[in-house]
């Protein structure tokens, strides 16, 4: 259960110091050093990474996201196709999902050009990709929970007992 705490206040703010969690926790900081030190060595943790408004930055990347429908192999199901696909560096985010397709990915690149000849060139001539479904990330409004656009004001009607 530690751990389990540990990780939601870690993912809620990643920079939280250890005698924080420990203390909003009841526990030992060197219990929860050693902890994050074991999450960290089992690869429960594989990083630690800032939301970062990209709109402030004037970031001129292009954001995707691809549906991609694949024919699973009899040996290793979708798991084959989506390791290929995982090792291009184009590839932020690769999820298997339910739904019309299989694969979502989120992609990032320099100009709408190379997300595109990425699609046509490289993803869609993987063996066993069936289809892909090109939607461009036009702007992003919460991300990890965290609102980006505008004023983090609370519209919703306040409910007394």
């Amino acid at each position: 259960m530690l751990k389990q705490n540990i990780l939601r206040i870690l993912t809620e703010n990643a920079r939280t110091p250890v005698e924080e969690i420990a203390v909003r926790l009841g526990a030992e900081p060197a219990a929860v050093a050693a902890a994050i030190a074991e999450l960290e060595e089992t690869k429960v943790i594989r990083g630690y990474t800032a939301i970062v408004n990209r709109e402030a930055l004037s970031d001129t990347k292009v954001r995707a996201q691809i549906e991609v429908r694949v024919q699973p192999r009899r040996e290793g199901g979708f798991d084959y196709v989506a390791r290929r696909i995982a090792l291009f560096p184009e590839v932020v985010r690769l999820d298997l999902v339910s739904g019309s397709y299989d694969l979502l990915l989120e992609v990032e690149g320099d100009s709408l050009q190379q997300v595109a000849s990425f699609v046509s060139a490289r993803l869609s001539t993987i063996d066993g990709v069936l289809s892909t479904a090109t939607l461009f990330q036009l702007k992003t409004y919460k991300e990890a929970g965290v609102i980006l656009a505008g004023e983090e004001k609370d519209e919703r009607i306040p409910v007394s007992p």
